[in-house]
């Protein structure tokens, strides 16, 4: 397990770990353990909404004209 020390909410490192709030990420070899400067700042990090990008690709982001010198045929 990986662990982060600094607070991804405040940008401070957290030195007290055996008092500090955390969360794990993840599982296994590379789960992540992530420590907070106060609860208040573990609750604000649990609200941040997730991106996947990779399940939303409903934009076409193709563009079928020619740029920069290119020759479409």
């Amino acid at each position: 397990m990986r662990t982060c020390t600094t607070d991804p909410i405040s940008g401070k490192d957290v030195t007290d770990l055996a008092n500090a709030p955390f969360v794990i990420e993840g599982r296994g070899d590379s789960a992540l353990k992530v420590y907070f400067e106060s609860e208040a700042n573990k609750a604000e990090y649990e609200g941040v909404e997730l991106e996947h990008p990779g399940q939303d690709l409903s934009v076409d982001l193709d563009n079928p004209q020619p740029m920069g010198g290119e020759t479409r045929k």
